[in-house]
């Protein structure tokens, strides 16, 4: 794992959006298409803002999220929203997105399809991943009932269903977080530096980012 830390968040955000666009761009040097897997929720939007105008064949990129709330796109709670008021537009307009989600009560009901659609974009060329104070990273949480499937089993996806979420979850599993290309973790705050202090000590089952720490870098701002 490395560390860089940052003098203040925004810095760090544009630094970061300009080596994702770097790492995208290598990649698509030498392969026909690349592939680059992201976060939901508020601390990655600032990258977004930065990331959609990168100068880069983005027709060429796939994009999907690390995890998904399992909700339609026209709820507040979706993180594909998101994506597409922050990431999908500008020149990322272009991109291909390869939702988490599809119109059906449960998760399970649409994994195996889902996982189908995921396969051309695997191995991840880059993947951002953010991080609760309760050590989660995309929606791989401590005490979820799929938690060791979904950091040991060879799933592509995870259906999961943590104590404090109020809906079911789909996340990629940490076999496909661990092998992408180029790994990258983001927080902000004293409270999540401590807290990512006490994972590199923990198992996966108590602390779930300990199980993508190795080989990541790591990018940390004060405030």
């Amino acid at each position: 794992m490395e560390m860089i830390a940052y003098p203040d968040t925004e810095a760090m955000m544009m630094d970061l959006a300009g080596k994702l666009a770097s790492e995208l761009r290598q990649c698509l040097l030498t392969q026909d298409h690349a592939s680059l897997a992201v976060p939901g929720g508020s601390t990655p939007g600032p990258i977004f803002d930065n990331l959609c105008d990168a100068n880069l064949d983005w027709s060429r990129v796939r994009v999907m999220l690390t995890d998904e709330r399992w909700v339609p796109e026209s709820s507040d709670r979706s993180n594909t929203g998101l994506l597409r008021r922050r990431l999908l537009t500008g020149r990322a307009a272009d991109a291909v997105y390869l939702p988490l989600y599809a119109d059906a009560p449960t998760p399970e009901d649409r994994l195996p399809e889902l996982e189908e659609s995921l396969q051309p974009a695997l191995p991840l060329s880059v993947c951002l991943l953010g991080m609760g104070t309760d050590m989660h990273t995309a929606s791989i949480f401590p005490g979820a009932d799929q938690l060791d499937r979904a950091l040991t089993g060879n799933d592509t996806l995870v259906a999961m269903r943590a104590p404090g979420a109020p809906e079911p979850r789909i996340t990629l599993s940490a076999r496909v977080l661990r092998d992408a290309m180029h790994r990258h973790l983001v927080i902000v705050g004293g409270e999540k530096r401590d807290a990512l202090e006490r994972a590199r000590s923990l198992t996966p089952q108590e602390a779930p980012v300990a199980a993508i720490l190795d080989g990541a870098t790591v990018h940390w701002a004060e405030s």
